[in-house]
């Protein structure tokens, strides 16, 4: 093997990135970088702005799951979207339902805690847009109550308030008042 660089590979690599030429202008797609990844652009822009994504994030199907939709009972099938992978029904656009990647089905239904602030609504597990868990109340936007510990029933014995949440320590699992101006730990 000699010690030159054979240069018409690279130019082999460069024409096997060509392209059908531009659909809006007839010019030369070119490979681009953007903050999505890569995509081809025309090199007429900015006269000409057309883009092609090179990544399909269009919530195309990555597979069929042989499970049937709690809406429709049409199949769920795993899709590839703009934000990462989903769970959606195989009939949209008729049927909207979605399930995150972290749904699971329990096996026992969780008590419902009473929202201590409305009356009317129950606290349910959320998750941040950084995927903490908390416990919000389900008439939200009308009612903001949320807690960051799980909400038990219970009356605090200080305060009267009607919600604890638990709290892991190492000494074991204890019960705290879910009221911000009280905090009292139950013996």
């Amino acid at each position: 093997m000699s010690g030159k660089i054979d240069h018409s590979l690279f130019e082999a690599h460069e024409h096997a990135l060509e392209h059908e030429p531009c659909p809006e202008c007839g010019g030369e797609l070119t490979l681009r970088h953007g903050k999505h990844g890569p995509f081809l652009g025309c090199a007429n822009y900015p006269t000409c702005e057309y883009i092609k994504p090179l990544h399909q994030n269009d919530g195309h199907i990555v597979k069929e799951l042989g499970v049937p939709c709690p809406e429709c009972q049409s199949e769920l099938v795993l899709r590839q979207g703009r934000y990462g992978m989903f769970i959606g029904c195989s009939n949209y656009p008729e049927c909207h339902h979605i399930e995150s990647m972290e749904h699971q089905v329990e096996e026992s239904e969780p008590e419902q805690v009473a929202c201590p602030e409305c009356g009317s609504g129950h606290l349910v597990e959320r998750k941040s847009r950084y995927g903490k868990v908390f416990y919000a109340c389900d008439n939200y936007p009308k009612c903001k109550f949320a807690v960051n510990q799980k909400p038990v029933v219970g009356k605090c014995e200080k305060c009267g308030f009607p919600v604890l949440v638990e709290k892991t320590l190492a000494s074991g699992i204890r019960y705290q008042c879910a009221d911000r101006k009280c905090h009292h730990t139950q013996e």
